[in-house]
């Protein structure tokens, strides 16, 4: 049985940075297309950032998803982090092909004071 189990989440000051972490249980890290979404209350959930399966790293503006096969667990560094990032952030897989994002964590909490 395949299981996301996100951590890392909390308060952090804007400008500041966090790194959220996703374990990956029941199956390897490698060879899965993955994503970190968010949701902020009372707006729906977004994408953050996806990674395609055959990458190790992936960076766009202030976020950065990276695997470590080591730990079978996908990060999400977050730099500059701004008051609407506040959201719960969630970490989502799929098989290669799929078009919906099948397995998907519990979520946690990022929360950004001004």
């Amino acid at each position: 049985q395949v299981q996301l189990v996100e951590s890392g989440g909390g308060l952090v000051q804007a400008g500041g940075s966090l790194t959220l972490s996703c374990a990956v249980f029941g199956r390897t890290l490698s060879g899965w297309p993955m994503a970190w979404f968010r949701q902020a209350p009372k707006k729906d959930r977004e994408i953050v950032l996806d990674i395609i399966w055959n990458a190790g790293t992936t960076t766009k503006g202030r976020f950065t998803i990276s695997r470590d096969y080591a730990k079978n667990t996908l990060t999400l560094q977050m730099n500059s982090l701004k008051p609407e990032d506040t959201a719960v952030y969630y970490c989502a897989a799929k098989t290669i092909g799929a078009t919906e994002y099948e397995y998907w964590g519990q979520g946690t909490q990022v929360t950004v004071s001004s």
